[in-house]
This record gives structure tokens, sequence and C-alpha cells, in this order.
């Protein structure tokens, strides 16, 4: 007698850590960190704005500039890192079971415009 399984393997993830949903293939990226193949939809992407003067030299920028009002360009780079990587430098944390279903975003804490540290977290709208 044949034994049918109707139960596959479990699943950790309903999405198997990847977001490739119905390709077959994705073409493979470089992690920044350690530079593994990694393919594009499996790799955690994080856009990282930066200003292209650190804030010690801004103001002297700002004091020998002749112009008033010069907004000093800012460095836009995407950061494509490996799961590991992402892990190790506490880009992405482990989550247990129960919360690893929870789909949306966590709370996103903005400075509070007086300059005091810690502000309310953003409202939604």
């Amino acid at each position: 007698p044949r034994l049918v399984r109707l139960a596959g393997m479990t699943k950790k993830r309903r999405n198997a850590g990847r977001n490739k949903k119905g390709r077959g293939h994705t073409p493979a990226v470089r992690c920044v960190n350690c530079a593994r193949c990694v393919p594009k939809d499996k790799a955690i992407k994080r856009f990282q704005v930066r200003n292209l003067v650190e804030a010690g030299s801004q103001r002297d920028l700002r004091d020998a500039s002749v112009f008033e009002s010069y907004q000093l360009p800012k460095l836009y780079m995407k950061l494509l890192y490996c799961c590991s990587c992402a892990i190790h430098s506490r880009v992405v944390r482990v989550r247990s079971r129960e919360n690893r279903k929870i789909r949306e975003p966590p709370p996103r804490f903005r400075p509070a415009a007086d300059g005091k540290k810690g502000g309310a977290p953003q409202q939604k709208k």
C-alpha cells in the first residue's frame, strides 16, 4: 500500500523569504557588506540618504559661500544586504513565530522639530 502525504513540508514563511511569485529566475545582486551573490528579490533593501558634507564642515561651507540659500547636495544610496549581514548589522531583527506574521513596518520615530531628543511616532493621515 502506498502512503499519500497530503501535507507537504512545513514552511517558515509564506513567501519563502523571497518576493518572486510568478517569476522563475531573478538576477543576482551583490551584498554591500560581504559581496555575496543574493537573488534580487531576496536581498534586504534599504535606501539611505545622507548629506554629501558632514555636519562639522557644513557650517564652514555656509559661511564661505557667496549664495545665501545654497542647498548642499545629498548622497542617495540603495543598500542591498544578504540575510546574514542584515541580521548581523541589525538592519533587520530576528522575530518570533507570531511576530513574523506581522507585515506592517515598525513605527518610525522622527526627531522633534524643536531639536530635543526623542520624538513622538509619526501619525498616519
